[in-house]
């Protein structure tokens, strides 16, 4: 069992950054391969970044790429997403997640565990 604990969600100005965390906890959750999703009203979630549970391999979605970075402390058990130049259209609810196979996240077929998520807003 894995628990997964959002923080760092807030509003921000457009072009300003903000850094969500997702403290993991349970015996195996560096074995996990962890990823960012969000939902805006109205919308279906999306895949935002994802981190292979060694670290090495990273996806963005093309939405994002070259503005967020993801990243990951095994020691601390716990993933980052750095959010820069952000835009009106990145408000959403921003949920952490983690599955056992980087390829099964980003392909959309499943997640092993979901956060409660945190709100992200930017004002235009």
């Amino acid at each position: 069992q894995v628990q997964l604990v959002e923080s760092g969600g807030g509003l921000v100005q457009a072009g300003g950054s903000l850094r969500l965390s997702c403290a993991a906890s349970g015996r195996t959750a560096s074995y996990y391969a962890m990823g960012w999703f969000r939902q805006a009203p109205g919308k279906e979630r999306e895949i935002v970044a994802a981190i292979g549970a060694i670290g090495g391999i990273t996806y963005y979605a093309d939405s994002v790429s070259g503005r967020f970075t993801i990243s990951r402390d095994n020691a601390k058990n716990t993933v980052y997403l750095q959010m820069n130049s952000l835009k009106f259209e990145d408000t959403a609810v921003y949920y952490c997640a983690a599955q056992r196979q980087l390829s099964t996240m980003t392909r959309g077929l499943s997640i092993d565990y979901w956060g409660q998520g945190t709100q992200v807003t930017v004002s235009s």
